[in-house]
């Protein structure tokens, strides 16, 4: 995984977990509540693909007819570049 994307996956699981202390912490109102909530699915979602994508490489790595690690793309790498700049 480059570093950009780990350094990504990283600081949105570190932002999420925040949230959800705050959730749990403190008396907030409604809309805030909600907006955290709302901002949290987006962070989740983000942290679930990054590692569905690293599942993928790995089993990308260890699938070989003779038992040899193998790397390759998979398909949906242009795709993820797309989506990720529209986030």
């Amino acid at each position: 995984m480059p570093r950009t994307t780990s350094n990504e996956f990283e600081k949105a699981f570190a932002e999420l977990e925040q949230i959800v202390k705050r959730l749990e912490a403190e008396e907030l109102p409604l809309d805030e509540s909600l907006e955290l909530f709302e901002k949290g699915i987006r962070l989740s979602r983000l942290c679930n693909q990054k590692l569905e994508q690293v599942e993928k490489k790995i089993e990308l790595i260890l699938a070989d007819s003779k038992g040899q690690p193998v790397t390759q793309p998979f398909e949906g790498e242009e795709e993820d570049a797309a989506t990720e700049e529209g986030l």
